[in-house]
Parts: C-alpha cells; sequence; structure tokens
C-alpha cells in the first residue's frame, strides 16, 4: 500500500504544520533527530529509524553516539538535557507500559531543569508525530531506505 500519509494529501498539511510548529519550539535540528530514533528504535520502524540515522550522520553526529541512543542510559556520550529528553521520548511512546502517570512528576521535573515551556511542548509534539509516522511505516511495512521525495 502506498504511505497513507501520501493517498491523503490533506494529512501532509497538518503533518507539515505540526512539524514547522516544532522546528519554532526551540530545540536544535540535531536533538530532533535524537529523540525520533529513540522512538522509532522502541516502535521497530525501520524506514524511521533509516532515515534518523541518516539525518544524524548528514548533521554530523559522531558513530559513537548514533550507535549508542539505544542503551542511552549506560553511554557516556549524552548530556543531562539529551538524557531528560531520551527518558521522556520513552515514557510518551510506551505508553502502554506504565502504571500510573504517562510522565511522572520526578521526569516532568528532570525536563524543566533543562528545557523551558515551548521547548518541551515542541519535543511532545515530535515524540507525538514520530510515533504516529512510525504505526503508519509499520502497518505497511514501509521499507528502509524508502525516499519520500
Amino acid at each position: 500500500m502506498t504511505n497513507p500519509a501520501f493517498v491523503l494529501p490533506d494529512g501532509m498539511k497538518g503533518i507539515g504544520a505540526i512539524f514547522k510548529a516544532v522546528n519554532q519550539g526551540g530545540i536544535s535540528h540535531e536533538l530532533q533527530e535524537i529523540v525520533g530514533l529513540r522512538a522509532s528504535q522502541i516502535n521497530g520502524c525501520s524506514a524511521c529509524v533509516h532515515a534518523h540515522n541518516a539525518n544524524l550522520v548528514k548533521a554530523g553526529e559522531t558513530t559513537e553516539r548514533i550507535a549508542a541512543i539505544s542503551a542511552w542510559r549506560e553511554a557516556p556520550f549524552f548530556t543531562d538535557a539529551e538524557r531528560a529528553a531520551l527518558d521522556l521520548t520513552e515514557a510518551v511512546t510506551r505508553l502502554a507500559d506504565r502504571s500510573g502517570d504517562a510522565v511522572d512528576d520526578t521526569l516532568w521535573d528532570q525536563v524543566a531543569d533543562h528545557f523551558d515551556e515551548k521547548q518541551i511542548a515542541a519535543l511532545i509534539m515530535l515524540i507525538g508525530v514520530t510515533n504516529m509516522f512510525n504505526r503508519l511505516n509499520a502497518s505497511i511495512k514501509e521499507p528502509a531506505g524508502t525516499s519520500w521525495t
């Protein structure tokens, strides 16, 4: 099946608006890609994992950091702010794995120590739209390396 985002072009307009908002949120492109890669790894979206990895390479990210994103808790390559964003990514992506609040107060405090409200809004919107793309791509078995341009 053709990707639903292309079958229904008005959907792409909405997705484009979300990405525009995320880009206005004040988080770096590299952090956006790190967050997108982690969510995509969790969801098993090969097309998105491939795309985020390629985008990180193109942005000049080190192979050590890219390779360690799936094991970020144990890896020494990430800042405290990146760790907070990755922790938030996992919490929001793994909603069904939580008992109680999806994002507990401790994690909110951690995230707020590093990001302002606008940046947090951008992170949450980015995590949400990444999860949506992961579900679309996984549903139709979008292969890694697919070009959407």
